[in-house]
């Protein structure tokens, strides 16, 4: 399969008052032509920052990339100019933003902001580039994208907005998608017909896309693999299925636990992950995540563990898989909510073929 983008032991930090904040530490994964990552965590886990140094969108001063490589088909472009970027944002690599309310002009007819991209990436002209703004628009599931074409965002309800966000981001066919909790801002009904449009886009246009979330239980069926972080690094990585029904790391053993579902008694209090994450402009000693990891060996508060190879695809970085480690379970509301999840879906979670 062809690699899109391949981003080898990424470290990114910020220099603020207090010190120097670490908020990437040695991030590693490859992304494959028409695949979908979803990237989770708790808030402060350095998913954002994360994507947005993918597309160079850190601010520096005072962000700095410290190490590591970002290869866009094959060229590091951590090393690109903001001019040389400018070239890529938009064209090659596009964003979907948290909330579209303030990623959109106001003062700007949404036709004429997707038609800014036509114009700069497609050079086309007026006449077309409305043409072509209408397709988008009728693409994305807007309805009279004739009239909506000449309207502007608060004309848009929230749902609309995110449709048009998604219209302008695809406008010029890049080949690589970052959404950054696209859903985070909509509810529920409106939640679920975003994701359906993303998977039903990627179908048609094969485009590979990273979706960044907080919620694990969003990406169940959207992603194709899913990588968790947590302190700046990637703890488990691997398909979906093996995320949701085969999880090795305490941490994603948590985030499952604390997934709300539907037949949940409402008498019962949800799960939670107890004590907050580490302090980045100090890290930890050993594994950041031991402080709270009730499973946690004595080696975890003094050495970082190494990424354990579980399975072709499935990796997760704790000592608990090392050999000479005891055999640990994951705790029984990770088990229950893994047979809940097998009883929602009349087969297991399947990627896509060939993935």
């Amino acid at each position: 399969m062809e690699k899109i983008l391949e981003v080898k032991d990424l470290k990114v930090s910020f220099h603020v008052y207090g010190g120097e904040v670490q908020a990437v530490r040695g991030v590693s994964f490859d992304l494959f032509k028409g695949e979908t990552l979803a990237i989770v965590g708790e808030s402060g886990s350095g998913k954002s920052v994360l994507n947005q140094t993918i597309m160079k969108l850190i601010p520096m001063p005072p962000g700095k990339i410290t190490g590591g490589q970002i290869l866009f088909h094959g060229e590091d472009i951590v090393h690109k100019s903001d001019k040389e970027m400018e070239k890529i944002r938009g064209k090659d690599i596009s964003m979907i933003f948290q909330d579209p309310m303030t990623s959109l002009n106001p003062t700007m007819k949404v036709g004429h902001q997707i038609m800014e991209v036509l114009h700069k990436h497609q050079n086309m002209k007026s006449s077309q580039a409305k043409e072509r703004a209408i397709e988008l628009l009728r693409l994305v599931g807007i309805p009279m994208p004739e009239k909506r074409v000449n309207q502007y965002p608060h004309e848009f309800s929230g749902g609309m907005r995110q449709r048009a966000m998604i219209a302008i981001a695809l406008a010029a066919n890049p080949s690589l998608l970052i959404a950054d909790e696209p859903t985070t801002a909509l509810d529920v009904t409106i939640q679920a017909q975003i994701l359906e449009l993303m998977k039903d886009l990627q179908k048609k246009m094969d485009t590979s896309i990273i979706f960044i979330t907080h919620d694990l239980g969003v990406v169940a069926n959207v992603a194709d693999r899913v990588a968790v972080m947590y302190a700046g690094q990637i703890v488990e990585i691997g398909t979906v299925d093996e995320i949701f029904y085969d999880p090795r790391h305490p941490y994603t053993w948590g985030l499952l636990a604390s997934m709300p579902s539907l037949d949940s008694d409402h008498k019962a209090e949800l799960a939670a992950i107890p004590g907050t994450p580490p302090d980045l402009t100090n890290p930890p000693k050993g594994d950041a995540f031991a402080p709270r990891n009730q499973y946690a060996l004595a080696i975890d508060f003094e050495q970082e563990p190494p990424m354990f190879q579980v399975s072709e695809t499935h990796f997760a970085k704790t000592w608990l898989l090392h050999p000479d480690a005891p055999k640990v379970e994951p705790p029984e509301a990770v088990k229950l909510k893994m047979r809940k999840l097998s009883s929602t879906f009349e087969k297991p979670i399947l990627v896509k073929e060939g993935k």
